[in-house]
Parts: C-alpha cells; sequence; structure tokens
C-alpha cells in the first residue's frame, strides 16, 4: 500500500524511531514500526489483521485506526477524496490502497 504523511511532523515521528520513542515510549514506538510494515505490505486496508483496525465514528469519522501500545493509536485517512465508498455510502476499505497518516499518539485526552 502507498503511505503518504499528513505533514512533515508526523512523517518525522514515523521514520525517526530516536523521536518516536521519546514522544511515544518504547513500546509504541516499537508497535509503529510493525504497524507500518503491515501497512505497507497489504495491498488494501482490509488485509490489516493486527492492532484491532477499526474505522473511526463521530469526529473522526472517514478515518481508521490500529492500536499501538495502551492508548495510542496509529490513525491514517484514505488519500484519494472522496473515497470509494459502498451503496450505502460508507467507505470501502477494501478498494483503499493508499492511505495518509494524520495522528499518532492518545486521540482519548
Amino acid at each position: 500500500m502507498n503511505i503518504t504523511f499528513i505533514d512533515a511532523d508526523v512523517e518525522a515521528l514515523c521514520r525517526q524511531s530516536k523521536r518516536a520513542t521519546r514522544e511515544l515510549g518504547v513500546a509504541s514506538a516499537q508497535k509503529l514500526q510493525r504497524r507500518l510494515t503491515e501497512l505497507f505490505n497489504a495491498e488494501n486496508v482490509t488485509e490489516l489483521v493486527a492492532g484491532r483496525p477499526h474505522p473511526l465514528m463521530l469526529d473522526k469519522r472517514g478515518a481508521f485506526a490500529v492500536d499501538l501500545h495502551g492508548g495510542d493509536r496509529l490513525v491514517f485517512k484514505p488519500t484519494k477524496q472522496p473515497p470509494p465508498a459502498k451503496a450505502d455510502g460508507s467507505i470501502d476499505w477494501a478498494q483503499v490502497t493508499e492511505v495518509t497518516i494524520v495522528e499518532l499518539g492518545d486521540y482519548h485526552d
């Protein structure tokens, strides 16, 4: 899958393991690297199995998350807008092959 980043700060957090460890902690930083590898190797979003992959609701509707450690999540959205849709209007995640990482951390705070 193709992966892009919402901004340079998110990209640096994903690409610089020391920074990720400092900002997210050791466990989340290690899982971040695994989740990025899984994203890269997947053909589409529905192939993700680790990290309790799930679409988000309410104010984060249209985004998808995978767990890192504790409350930390890796959150991404389809890069192509509007995203592919099912007949009911929801995102067809099986057709999403390009994602943009938009957030890392605990969005529950």
